[in-house]
């Protein structure tokens, strides 16, 4: 499965022609949020100002990947979220309490569902295809990856356009704050993995990727195999996991070029991953890829954007020009809570 064309808003400078990271966005407090473009180039501006923040970030990063591989509409669209349309839900349930649930605007409740941004995508293009959003927690943009796979696996598309996005909104940020998921004290991101305590930085953005079946000449990378595993009881179950999964690709870990790992600078969370790097992966160069997005359910749509443009560019951005050698494999591994774990590796074409 080669991805064709990929399509980022993040709270890196990622979208449209930008050079790849050239300057990182630094960002201090509690959250880093998304940088975005200008609509009106992308999106019929009567329609922007109907379209909740999420909407817009969503269909713009999926244009512009529909753009950049010029298509006009794939075989079918399919996205993952864990929280949806958060701004729109919000916006109907309060005014069904201020205004004691009379003569309420349907608006907010029609964009509110989860499935709004992949549909608004198929009415802005009249694609009548397949069209599926999945809502699985922290598992939710690799489990639309999968059924992408197996799509194109059985012949039932060519080609299809796939996306993971969340958004922060005053409020849930707010709910999740006081359930300890984030940093009481204020930090940057860049000192984000050194200042290990309780809770990370939230984040936020939109990542859609063109796959197709055949390759095309001018792929940025090829999507070998995906893997997602729930609630293992301990590291050595994780590294068990990680073992079948690169056998089953054929790949020895001597092969992994470069790793990114989901590290958010939280306690619990790091000290998984620093066992691992510690028995399993000691050579390999590592991001922890979460100091340039944030943490949420979707970051590793961000993480697939980041290992196919590094697969694409050929070496590694991050790392010495002195120790650089081609990039072939980059391996993603990534558990939100510790509870979704997954799973992703890509190769050169």
């Amino acid at each position: 499965m080669y991805i064709r064309a990929a399509s980022n808003i993040s709270p890196q400078n990622t979208f449209g022609n930008q050079p790849f990271l050239s300057e990182l966005a630094e960002y201090t407090g509690d959250k880093l949020t998304c940088i975005e473009p200008d609509y009106k180039t992308l999106i019929d501006p009567k329609l922007i100002r109907r379209m909740s923040r999420i909407i817009k970030m969503g269909v713009a990063a999926g244009m512009d990947c529909l753009h950049q591989a010029g298509i006009n509409a794939p075989d079918a669209i399919i996205t993952g979220t864990a929280y949806g349309c958060l701004e729109d839900t919000n916006t109907f349930l309060s005014k069904m309490v201020q205004q004691n649930e009379e003569a309420l605007a349907p608006t907010a409740f029609i964009q509110s569902t989860h499935n709004t941004i992949s549909a608004q995508i198929a009415l802005l293009l009249q694609c009548h295809r397949y069209n599926n959003t999945f809502v699985n927690g922290g598992a939710s943009f690799e489990n639309a990856l999968l059924d992408a796979m197996m799509l194109l696996y059985e012949g039932e598309a060519s080609n299809v356009l796939i996306g993971g996005i969340d958004e922060i909104t005053i409020n849930s940020h707010a709910i999740l704050k006081r359930m300890g998921l984030y940093s009481r004290e204020p930090v940057s991101n860049f000192e984000l993995l050194n200042n290990t305590g309780k809770g990370t930085m939230a984040g936020e953005g939109s990542a859609f990727f063109l796959l197709s079946r055949g390759a095309s000449g001018n792929d940025w990378a090829k999507i070998e195999g995906v893997s997602s595993f729930y609630k293992p009881r301990n590291v050595a179950e994780i590294q068990q996991h990680i073992r079948t999964f690169l056998l089953t690709q054929n790949t020895d870990i001597n092969e992994i070029g470069l790793l990114l790992t989901g590290s958010n600078g939280d306690l619990k969370n790091v000290a998984v991953y620093e066992q691992l790097l510690q028995y399993d992966f000691d050579n390999v160069p590592v991001i922890n890829y979460k100091a340039l997005c944030g943490e949420y359910p979707t970051s590793s749509a961000f993480a697939m954007w980041l290992a196919a443009h590094e697969i694409k560019n050929g070496v590694c951005s991050f790392v010495s020009s002195r120790n650089q050698i081609p990039l072939k494999k980059v391996l993603i591994y990534n558990h939100y809570q510790n509870i979704h774990h997954s799973l992703i590796l890509l190769s050169a074409c």
